[in-house]
Parts: structure tokens; C-alpha cells; sequence
């Protein structure tokens, strides 16, 4: 990529609620599913870098966990990682629910930003949802309590409106150099990402009381002789009696786990793979530090 004197480049920070559409905004924008997506809250745990190369800049989105009352240390370390990005990067979106009132939530987040001199731009999602109407009295209330430095409507799921966002985007940006090369669409190492999927599928295929006390961890990944890869993942709960959900009668719901999870993960890597699952129980696992920081959660 030829770059020119207006080439600019940075950091963007994407933050709201639980269950905004954060993950799906990130994947409509990178065009590639990397951040994962489930009507659950607090589905994402980790601080995911990924990057949108236009002709003019290079973006590098920072998916964050959802900024939310922490009920235990794990908790504790997403918000913890949601709200210290904000002072690192050159551009905040505040992801907020076309269809949801303005709550306790929205509020606890624009006092947060109230300290911080970053650009804030509101990102109104889910705009497929609501009439135009419906829309600028939304708008208003925000507005109202807070100085934006932009407000752009999207829908996310529809990707309605993103070369506008990306355009506003770049408003903020300073020149500077391409961080990432132009084929790296994320940081994440391929077993992270392995394990996200697997995570959620689960979410999608549990009822209310597991999705939160799933953790996975990817013990091996080996290509065989025929190119192929194998990979070992372990889904750890924090009960015996959430390992027999997880597992279901005769082993069915497991089977359906891997077989959605190979899928994405074949699409992902664009080879072949066999997936080996296992169920374990680690009790309490999200209090623990020790266990924490060995699932990736520092």
C-alpha cells in the first residue's frame, strides 16, 4: 500500500452496555467474524484488536467487555479492561440500543467518559428497529448529557450507515503510520480465537444459568499427516451439574457444540479440522486468580 501524505491511523475504542451490539458492529465493519456474537450479555471477555485498512487509513477497533456492575472478580477484570482502554486510544464509540431506554447503565458509562478528553461519538444502533420518529427524541436524550463529538445512526446487523461512521472516524484521526499490515484483520492468536467460538456456541445452545460459568481452553492443536488439523478444547464449568447440560442426554448436545463450532473454525483457519471436546468441571473457577490468568484473563 502506497501510503500518502494524508494517510492517518489509530485507535478506536468501542464501548456501551451488554448486548448493544458491539461484537456485530466490529465484525460488519472488519467484514470477517472475529469478535464473537450472542444475545447473552457480557459475551465478550477480552480486549480484541481488530483492523479496518481503507484505501486512506488504517483503524484498529478495541472490542471491549461491556462496562457493567461487577458481581465477582471476573467481572471485576472486564470492566476494569473496558474502561482503562479509554484513556489509550483516539477515538471512543459509545454503542447505545435504539430500542432501550436511556437507563442506569447509560448513565453510570457518560459518567465515566465525564473525566476523559478522548472524542466521544454516540453510535445509535439497531436502527432497523425503530421509525425515523422514533429516533432524534433518543438522540436528544443523549445529547442532553452529553457533548458528543459526533452522533452517527446505524444498524449494525443491517450495515446500514458504517462508510458514514468510518468516515467520522477518520475526522478524529491524526496522520500517521500503518501499525498492522494490511492483510491482519486481528491480533488475537488463532487458539484464543478457536476458543471464542467454541464459547459460543455454547452460549447459544444453553439455557440462562450456564453462559457465564463456561470458560474454554484449547489444550493442543496438531496438523496431521493429511494436512488436517486436530484440536483438543476443553469447556470448563463451574458444576457437576452444569457439566451434564453442557454434555446432554446421551452426549447429543456436545456433538451439536462441535459440529457448529467446526464450521467457523474451519472458516476461520480455511482447512479441515477434527474437534475434540471435553467437559471438566473447575469449581468457582471465575473467583480464582490463579485459574483466571490461566484462561487468558490477566
Amino acid at each position: 500500500m502506497n501510503q500518502s501524505e494524508n494517510y492517518k491511523s489509530g485507535f478506536v475504542s468501542v464501548i456501551g452496555r451488554p448486548n448493544v451490539g458491539k461484537s456485530t458492529l466490529v465484525n460488519s465493519l472488519i467484514g470477517q467474524k472475529v469478535a464473537i456474537m450472542s444475545d447473552k450479555p457480557q459475551t465478550t471477555r477480552n480486549k480484541i484488536l481488530c483492523i479496518l485498512n481503507t484505501e486512506d487509513a488504517q483503524i484498529v477497533f478495541i472490542d471491549t467487555p461491556g462496562i457493567h456492575k461487577p458481581k465477582h472478580k471476573l467481572g471485576e477484570y472486564m470492566v476494569e479492561t473496558a474502561t482503562r482502554t479509554l484513556r489509550e486510544v483516539d477515538v471512543i464509540l459509545f454503542v447505545v440500543d435504539a430500542t432501550a431506554s436511556l437507563g442506569a447503565g447509560e448513565q453510570f458509562i457518560m459518567e465515566n467518559l465525564a473525566s476523559i478528553k478522548t472524542p466521544v461519538m454516540l453510535v445509535v444502533n439497531k436502527i432497523d428497529q425503530v421509525s425515523k420518529r422514533e429516533l432524534l427524541p433518543i438522540i436528544q436524550k443523549y445529547t442532553e448529557q452529553y457533548n458528543f463529538a459526533a452522533v452517527v445512526p446505524i444498524s449494525a446487523l443491517e450495515k446500514t450507515n458504517l462508510n458514514d461512521l468510518v468516515d467520522e472516524i477518520k475526522k478524529h484521526l491524526e496522520p500517521g503510520p500503518q501499525y498492522y499490515p494490511e492483510d491482519m484483520i486481528t491480533d488475537q492468536p488463532e487458539r484464543l480465537l478457536i476458543a471464542e467460538l467454541v464459547r459460543e456456541k455454547v452460549l447459544h445452545m444453553t439455557r440462562e444459568e450456564i453462559p457465564h460459568a463456561i470458560a474454554v481452553d484449547i489444550e493442543e492443536i496438531t496438523t496431521r499427516s493429511n494436512n488436517d488439523l486436530y484440536i483438543r478444547a476443553v469447556i470448563y464449568v463451574e458444576r457437576d451439574s452444569q457439566k451434564g447440560i453442557v454434555i446432554g442426554a446421551k452426549g447429543q448436545l456436545l456433538k451439536e457444540i462441535g459440529q457448529t463450532a467446526r464450521v467457523d473454525i474451519e472458516n476461520l483457519l480455511g482447512s479441515k479440522a477434527y474437534l475434540d471436546l471435553w467437559v471438566k468441571v473447575k469449581k468457582d473457577w471465575r473467583n480464582r486468580d490463579g485459574i483466571l490468568k490461566s484462561f487468558g484473563y490477566e
